[in-house]
């Protein structure tokens, strides 16, 4: 007769120790799976998250620029130019841009995943294994256009009187501004210092550091500019003379007091000049386009005579972004602004 074998009790624990280890692994699978989740899927949220930062301010920038050049700009048009670049501004080429909100010179956008197919969603690859819903990343940027409080370039200042450039419009007809013969756009208390025009102290070689902090800048007297100008207006000449286009930033002063070295300008804010031509001195770059002759010039633009001094072009506005300019410090707009991401 067949024989009952006795199970040991040793036996009978190591098969529920080989059911308890068929569960552990069961529950580290979960565990995995939802560790590979969080690690990739927060990652790939944390992408879509940098993606869309980058299209909303570049949305930001771009709206505040056009807003400002344009004068003036209602919530759609803002809408419309942040969508033209917002897109391609993401690594992936695609962004929803939910909203720009336009107010006291400032342009907020908010962007948002545009998805698979205008979804408008972000599909996790893992967390959909734990049936997770998809999510909607959002970012915002905001950017103002303010004028600048302080500046470094060619060290001359030019008064308020001479500036005619409107708030609706991108560019102001086109001028002669004179010290000699007689000074033009001086106002009734001449604003002008007597034995010079408007040659600043300087730093360095034929630049000014200037700002509208303080508001005043020295006063460099005679009729000629530096003679290491030179250099910077061989480049200007060059750069006409190639079809190109040459503005200055220059700062503008509304008052004077004190004469020769002891004058002081008082300066209001900053404005770009579109140059045409200049006579500085005499011969070589000191002097171009500045005869009735030359292109584009006329009689009434013309300074010819050996002791005249001018500069001949029109006020523009002009827009910087992300410059190294000084913060807001109560400057006059002039049609020039800086243009930064400020939150």
């Amino acid at each position: 007769m067949p024989r009952l074998r006795r199970t040991s009790s040793n036996a009978r624990g190591k098969e529920r120790e080989r059911g308890a280890a068929g569960v552990l692994v069961a529950v580290m699978m979960l565990v995995l799976i939802g560790a590979g989740a969080l690690a990739v899927d927060t990652g790939q949220i944390y992408a879509e998250r940098a993606q869309l930062q980058n299209a909303a301010d570049a949305g930001a920038l771009a709206a505040a620029q056009r807003c400002h050049a344009a004068g003036t700009c209602s919530q759609s048009q803002a809408l419309g130019w942040a969508r033209e670049l917002s897109g391609p501004n993401s690594n992936d080429g695609v962004s929803a841009v939910d909203s720009a909100n336009v107010s006291n010179g400032q342009v907020k956008v908010v962007t948002s995943t545009l998805g698979t197919n205008g979804a408008g969603f972000l599909t996790k690859m893992f967390a959909s294994a734990l049936n997770a819903p998809p999510a909607t990343v959002r970012a915002g940027a905001t950017a103002a256009w303010t004028p600048p409080s302080s500046g470094s370039g060619f060290p001359l200042a030019i008064s308020d009187n001479c500036f005619n450039l409107s708030t609706a419009a991108t560019t102001a007809q086109v001028q002669k501004i004179s010290y000699k013969p007689g000074g033009t756009c001086t106002g009734p208390s001449g604003t002008q210092i007597p034995g010079g025009w408007g040659w600043l102290d300087r730093s360095s070689p034929c630049v000014a550091v200037t700002a509208t902090g303080n508001n005043r800048v020295g006063s460099d007297p005679g009729n000629n500019p530096p003679s290491d100008c030179d250099t910077i207006l061989g480049g200007w000449k060059t750069t006409i003379l190639a079809g190109g286009e040459v503005k200055v930033v220059f700062p503008v002063f509304d008052d004077a007091t004190n004469q020769g070295q002891n004058g002081y300008f008082h300066l209001i804010g900053y404005a770009t000049f579109k140059i045409w031509g200049w006579k500085f001195g005499n011969n070589g770059n000191y002097e171009f386009r500045n005869k009735a002759s030359d292109p584009n010039m006329t009689s009434a633009l013309a300074c010819p005579r050996g002791q005249d001094r001018c500069i001949i072009g029109q006020f523009v506005k002009f827009e910087t972004i992300n410059s190294t300019g000084g913060p807001p410090s109560g400057s006059t707009d002039l049609g020039t602004v800086e243009i930064n991401i400020i939150k």
